[in-house]
């Protein structure tokens, strides 16, 4: 069963510049589709169209009838002074409307009434298909998953953060139970253990699921296909990430193969063309004239294009002392709430070291205060006198957000205008790009940006705080790649799994104040977390919190009247489902048909699953009563 379907989409924003270009493509039940592109590629135009945020300028979109379908990075505008606890539980808004509905009926049902009885009944069969008796299970699993304690849903909602915010909404559309759950960049609010935990949910999940992210741990973990968006059009990989990644380069590779191929042969016989015109006789010009005419109905190989690499490396000095960096009993609090105490650790020539941790458990902080932009409560930090420093930040600022992009390279990076145009370049601004203001660039550009500036300079120690945040799949091999030809020391903040496991080689993880030290790779680490968890005493056993059913007054004989009224629907509808795959199989070449078919079917296939749904809730009633 089709549960999306997309056909010849289009959508301009400003005229002569299409984003989408007739996109088509369909999903079916349960599948898991990652949607890839570059940035700008109009991935999130897309789902705004899907959601009905926006309108395409041509096009259809068909969605599954009667299927709910979810965006978390849609964030609602909730009432003033709503909780975080209040809005989690608009999840169950529905279910709170039928189970008043409920209430208010069982008081009538002593009447004996059959209307009301049969009225009844089909409420209390879609509040438990529903999951009304689990609601409070449901909200304390998935709280627990995401790391939402008692505390943080008693906050005002408008006073969180927007990735916070984010990590609600994601919360509170799980909670909803869509059929359809599209996820934009899910991943890039959450940490690590947030994010383990949706990828086993997704993973689990029943129905379909469309996710747009830069994170190929994720995507190797929840996807099945990839989508990409390429030019305004669809192209289609039957696999994960990975699949993905070696499939595009083979395709490439064999596009640009038979590309070549055809333009030797076109080569080959224009210069015979050419000798033979150069002879000057009726026969030969008649041959030239022939195969020029076959040079022209020739198939043609368009040339293919890969991103264009940046060609750029982090400057580098040696560095020449023993003792790069030495923390000693550092100790940071902000008011009562302590962020670490009693912190030693030495950073040795060489190492790559991944600092991890939960957000806020102040992994930011401690790299500001190794910088020296924040002071310790107490302890000291000692560097070595030929310790070289470079930094990127998590969040990127620039002190005149007002100048062009040539004139921060001219006055803050202590270029000439010949060096500022050369370095610019090997970072992909050119043109007339140089000249906008810094202001209006991106995230991942602003990134981009700060990197141009960092990247001359001679450093042997380089501090990373989440380097690949904001930056397509392209820009983040290539930030890879620079790192991977940076022989000095390098720290780490990041929540990229794949950027970790590339160049990590200890571990410093944050938690409870203390960091503790791993000597390894992020797989190593992960073998070892784990077989630290089966040394720890288990937790202690949360008893599912489950409303018990009420039991419904009167008899058996209104739920077997609608048990046998499901039944003679269903056999109706299996009768019109077998009528209609036949003629599906007579349209098969009429599209327009097809389609209203497909529609159709989708409709009858629906009605049946709900009707299965009340037959199992009517039968379970039934022999309830009669046992």
């Amino acid at each position: 069963m089709i549960d999306i379907a997309v056909n010849d989409l289009q959508k301009e924003y400003q005229v002569g510049q299409p984003v989408l270009t007739g996109l088509t493509f369909q999903v079916d039940t349960g599948e898991r589709v990652g949607i890839l592109g570059k940035n700008g590629a109009g991935k999130t135009t897309l789902f705004r169209i899907l959601t009905g945020q926006e309108e395409a300028d041509g096009g259809t979109v068909t969605l599954a009838p009667g299927k709910r379908l979810g965006l978390i990075s849609q964030i609602p505008v909730y009432p003033a002074g709503y909780t975080v606890e209040d809005v989690l539980r608009t999840a169950f808004d529905d279910l709170k409307e039928m189970e008043g509905q409920m209430q208010a009926l069982s008081a009538q049902l002593a009447t004996g009434d059959p209307d009301l009885l049969a009225r009844y009944d089909r409420l209390q069969a879609a509040f438990e298909a529903g999951g009304g008796y689990e609601m409070e299970t449901r909200l304390e699993k998935i709280c627990t998953g995401l790391g939402i304690d008692k505390a943080f849903r008693a906050k005002a909602f408008a006073d969180l953060s927007g990735g916070e915010k984010t990590r609600i909404n994601l919360a509170r559309l799980i909670l909803v139970d869509t059929e359809i759950l599209l996820l934009d960049e899910p991943t890039n609010h959450l940490d690590l253990n947030a994010t383990v935990w949706l990828e086993d949910y997704v993973s689990h999940y029943k129905g379909t699921v469309l996710v747009i992210s830069h994170d190929r741990y994720f995507l190797d973990k929840t996807i099945s296909r990839v989508i990409e968006i390429k030019e305004g059009k669809a192209e289609f990989y039957a696999g994960n990430y990975s699949f993905y990644a070696v499939e595009k380069q083979r395709r490439y590779l064999e596009q640009l193969r038979q590309y070549k191929k055809e333009q030797a042969e076109i080569q080959r016989l224009t210069e015979t063309a050419r000798m033979m015109h150069q002879h000057n006789t009726e026969h030969l010009n008649k041959r030239a004239f022939s195969i020029e005419k076959r040079i022209a109905k020739m198939n043609r190989t368009a040339r293919p294009e890969q991103q264009r690499k940046m060609k750029a490396k982090f400057g580098q000095t040696e560095f020449l002392a023993d003792d790069l960096l030495t923390l000693r009993e550092l100790k940071k609090a902000f008011g009562a709430r302590t962020l670490f105490d009693h912190v030693s650790l030495r950073v040795e020539p060489g190492d790559r070291i991944a600092l991890l941790g939960d957000n806020g458990t102040g992994k930011s902080t401690l790299l500001k205060i190794l910088l020296g932009e924040e002071a310790a409560d107490s302890g000291a930090v000692k560097q070595g006198i030929t310790l070289k420093t470079g930094y990127l930040p998590q969040q990127i600022r620039f002190a005149h957000p007002e100048r062009s992009l040539y004139d921060t390279m001219l006055y803050e990076a202590n270029c000439s205008a010949q060096q500022a145009r050369d370095r610019l370049g090997k970072f992909l601004f050119q043109g007339e790009d140089v000249f906008k203001p810094v202001s209006v660039l991106s995230g991942g550009e602003q990134s981009r940006l700060r990197l141009c500036m960092l990247m001359d300079e001679k450093v042997n120690f380089l501090i990373l705080d989440e380097p690949t945040n904001h930056l397509d799949l392209d820009s983040r091999e290539w930030i890879e790649e620079a790192v991977e030809d940076f022989a000095g020391t390098l720290l780490f903040v990041s929540h990229d799994r794949y950027f970790i496991q590339r160049f990590a080689t200890r571990i410093w993880t944050l938690e409870n104040g203390e960091i503790s030290d791993f000597r390894g790779d992020y797989e190593a680490y992960q073998a070892w977390r784990e077989r630290q968890k089966t040394l720890a005493p288990p937790p202690p056993k949360v008893e599912k919190v489950k409303k018990e059913k009420p039991k419904r007054p009167g008899g058996t004989k209104q739920l077997k009247k609608d048990l046998a009224a499901a039944e003679k629907r269903m056999e109706k509808l299996d009768l019109l489902l077998a009528d209609l795959a036949a003629q599906k199989e007579e349209a098969a070449s009429d599209y327009q048909k097809l389609q209203t078919l497909l529609e159709e079917e989708a409709g009858y296939t629906a009605e049946y699953d709900q009707l299965m749904e009340s037959w199992e809730a009517l039968s379970e009633a039934i022999a309830a009563e009669e046992g």
